[in-house]
């Protein structure tokens, strides 16, 4: 899964070298953190998130066939 969500953000964003995915597991789920530039944040969350709701939607129907369920958080990155 986060090999998807990297391909989809880095599509996205204008800065696509500071597009930072990770990955880790837990009992119940596996949750993908996305972080990307404090300018291109918007262009990931959305107008009212719709984005970031269609990229979470995709990711939910690759990962259908997993045992465990995706999450997928979007991290605001502080400014520097």
């Amino acid at each position: 899964m986060k090999e998807l969500v990297e391909i989809i953000a880095k599509a996205l964003v204008d800065k696509p070298d500071e597009v930072v995915v990770s990955e880790h597991e837990d009992s119940s789920a596996i949750v993908v953190e996305l972080k990307v530039a404090q300018s291109d944040m918007g262009k990931v969350i959305g107008k009212q998130g719709r984005i970031a709701k269609a990229l979470r939607t995709v990711v939910k129907a690759a990962s259908s066939k997993e045992t465990k369920k995706v999450i997928v958080d979007i991290l605001d990155t502080p400014r520097e």
